[in-house]
């Protein structure tokens, strides 16, 4: 029985509708529902036990449930949204959608600190031994590192340069080195800047040694950890390394979320395409064909660029807040499902 069930069975406290019931019919409905519920016994086996079909015992035990006799609680930790939860993966046909609850007092704040705690919990479930897991530069991926406590034995490669060189040692190149050791894997940083003056200058860095063997192994990652920006300060790593020029070219191209050095409009479709032949990072039809990418991103401030995101059919799994979730189950026509990962602007 998943240890988020508490399955309670009672006999003769079982309520007053109950107490209609005989004494004999309240003790063997209790036991079969015993049976069943706590002990995983099947249907079959009660009737053989009790030496009745298992018609009756498939309506013993629905009466039990009217009747109250068994009550079925399901719990998680407190600080998940299970229905929220299950109504974003429905909603955007993702394999994975975790709701964490917002924070009341960083409501306006992106990515609150607790879903790096939470993605930390997933990775350790999504990710095998065996598996290469691809970390990209974010504040929220950061965190998640930070968190980790568990990963079975696996490569980390670093997918993305860093926001600022000279803070390599306590971003993302961390990020990978903790993941790795928590792993007890090799470890594949990306010493490098994400964003560069020039294609030429993007093009002579990826050929270096170290970064072309973290390139290497981008089309074997299994499991890629990503972030998402809005296009505003402070939210978007991207939008603040640009010029007040670059900004304003970009914006006018309907810009609405960033992703890995990556452009989004509000539909989903990828713009300002020529950014990412200045940047270091995986590419768009790379991160396509990973079987499992998981974006870490929450608050009101970055909710519309989620869904952008999401619609773009990059991102199977989402780590979200309740303020963001809101947000992304009201917002426009319903998306195609993610796992449908055909790009709809034929990249």
């Amino acid at each position: 029985m998943n240890s988020s069930e508490e399955i309670a069975v009672s006999g003769m406290s079982a309520g007053r509708s109950a107490m209609r019931m005989g004494p004999a019919e309240l003790v063997q409905a209790a036991a079969m529902a015993r049976r069943f519920y706590l002990e995983g016994k099947s249907k079959i086996q009660i009737a053989e036990e009790f030496g009745v079909s298992r018609f009756k015992v498939a309506r013993v035990l629905e009466t039990a449930l009217e009747r109250d006799l068994v009550r079925i609680e399901i719990r998680v930790p407190a600080e998940l949204d299970a229905e929220r939860s299950d109504a974003l993966r429905a909603r955007y046909g993702l394999r994975h959608a975790v709701v964490v609850e917002s924070p009341a007092e960083a409501e306006e704040s992106p990515d609150p600190e607790n879903l790096g705690e939470v993605a930390a919990d997933l990775l350790g479930e999504l990710v095998n031994e065996g598996d290469v897991l691809g970390l990209a530069w974010g504040r929220s991926t950061i965190h998640m590192a930070a968190a980790l406590d568990r990963l079975p034995p696996c490569t980390v490669v670093q997918l993305t340069g860093v926001y600022d060189a000279g803070t390599a040692e306590r971003g993302s190149v961390e990020a990978v080195r903790r993941a790795a050791q928590v792993s007890g894997g090799d470890a594949h940083p990306i010493y490098a800047p994400m964003l560069l003056p020039d294609a030429a200058t993007a093009a002579a860095l990826r050929n270096q040694t170290g970064i072309a063997r973290a390139f290497e192994y981008f089309d074997k990652v299994t499991v890629a950890c990503v972030s998402i920006g809005s296009w505003e300060p402070g939210i978007s790593t991207v939008h603040d390394m640009l010029s007040d020029e670059e900004r304003a070219h970009y914006a006018s191209l309907g810009v609405a979320a960033e992703m890995s050095a990556h452009l989004f409009d509000a539909e989903g479709r990828r713009v300002g395409r020529d950014l990412g032949e200045r940047c270091i990072t995986v590419e768009a039809d790379r991160l396509r064909r990973i079987p499992e990418v998981v974006a870490i991103a929450g608050g009101q401030r970055k909710a519309a660029a989620i869904d952008a995101v999401l619609r773009s059919g990059l991102v199977t799994s989402l780590v979200t807040d309740t303020s963001a979730a809101d947000y992304l189950m009201t917002a426009g026509p319903t998306p195609r499902p993610a796992l449908n990962r055909a790009d709809p602007d034929g990249s």
